[in-house]
């Protein structure tokens, strides 16, 4: 069952999103020949990689595992890769679950008593886990030890196994959503942020070479521009301008052949797809910039509620161009330049209005605080 509240498990819209920051098992194949291999060659991430790298080489100073990891942020950035990083840099296996897969102490239990010395568990989505599993992994962090329970009912008995000493890689993308006494148990947790542009080139460089195809520096800053700051997001758009100057161009990869390509994807400059597009040109046109409600905006683009509110809503409202206000969504001036729309006296983002902290006008009349219809 999907949880919209999870953008692991957020509702795709139209089939396959260019712009989404989600992997599915394809998708991740595909990923998987353009991982850095080394701390050195991951680019971006600057201060992680700095405290990471000094975390690793104590470690391995001491000839000892290294304290438990957590690595959180958006989908797309990289802390699968880093977790991966990790195992080669210490010389040892990777052994990969996620949360959602450990649903019983038992599987947690199974998974842990057949680990080796100094072996690294990378657990995806550690926020999922369900609670029983959570409470086996404290003790396993902590003490190295799991607490086998034979037996049922009255005449059950814990016998505590001993575990070799081994490093948990966790990854979140709502590490809020963390118990504390889980957190607490980490020696060293790192923040993924979003990569500039200059930081998606150096990425789309490096990739090209890897998939052997040639791309000159106005393509790899056009797709950048486009890409969200996300890695994922820039290697997927490169395989699709790849794919279009195979087909329709000379093989090589110039400015022109990136703008036709996500052109033909429906990826504008600023990252946009056709839902973005959708419900911004909806927000904009037909509600005058707002406030209007979630379910009448999504009603309006055709889409259910959820999808517009985790998978389009976040990059609109990073980027400046849609505000979450207590009477409802609203456009900012960005939105209204972006689609070349002079806001009518009195919207939100119109000039004449000031900022975006001044009072909203009404929603008009019969309608509610939150800009839906009033009964």
């Amino acid at each position: 069952m999907v949880d919209p509240s999870d953008p692991g498990q957020a509702p795709e819209y139209g089939g396959e999103r260019l712009v989404t920051a989600g992997a599915d098992e394809i998708e991740r194949a595909a990923e998987a020949a353009l991982r850095p291999k080394r701390l050195d060659e991951f680019v971006g991430q600057q201060v992680v990689r700095d405290q990471l790298s000094l975390v690793l080489q104590a470690a391995l100073a001491r000839d000892a595992a290294p304290d438990h990891v957590l690595l959180s942020g958006p989908p797309g950035l990289g802390k699968t890769t880093l977790a991966m990083i990790i195992s080669a840099e210490l010389g040892t296996s990777l052994r990969v679950t996620s949360g959602p897969a450990i649903q019983h102490a038992g599987d947690l239990a199974a998974v842990l008593s057949s680990l080796e010395e100094g072996e690294v568990l990378f657990i995806d989505e550690i926020h999922r886990l369900a609670r029983p599993a959570e409470e086996l992994l404290y003790v396993a962090m902590e003490d190295f030890r799991v607490d086998v329970v034979v037996g049922k009912g009255a005449g059950a008995s814990a016998i505590p196994l001993a575990l070799p000493p081994f490093t948990v890689v966790g990854a979140t993308t709502r590490s809020g959503l963390l118990p504390a006494p889980l957190r607490d148990r980490f020696g060293f947790t790192g923040h993924l942020d979003f990569y500039d542009a200059s930081e998606l080139e150096r990425v789309i460089l490096r990739s090209a070479g890897l998939l052997g195809v040639q791309i000159e520096h106005g393509a790899a800053h056009e797709i950048a521009g486009r890409s969200r700051g996300t890695p994922r997001i820039a290697n997927r758009l490169l395989r699709r301008v790849r794919d279009w100057a195979q087909v329709r161009g000379d093989g090589v990869l110039d400015l022109r052949a990136a703008r036709a390509a996500l052109e033909v994807y429906e990826v504008d400059p600023i990252g946009l797809d056709r839902l973005d597009r959708a419900v911004l040109g909806a927000l904009c046109r037909r509600f005058a910039g707002g406030p209007v409600g979630l379910s009448t905006l999504a009603m309006t683009v055709g889409e259910e509620p959820e999808t517009v509110e985790t998978v389009a809503e976040p990059y609109l409202v990073r980027e400046g161009l849609v505000a979450r206000t207590p009477r409802g969504r609203v456009a900012t001036s960005a939105a209204w330049q972006h689609l070349g729309i002079e806001p009518p006296p009195g919207a939100w983002g119109a000039p004449a209005t000031g900022s975006l902290f001044d009072p909203a006008p009404s929603a008009g009349p019969g309608m509610g605080p939150s800009g839906e219809p009033s009964t």
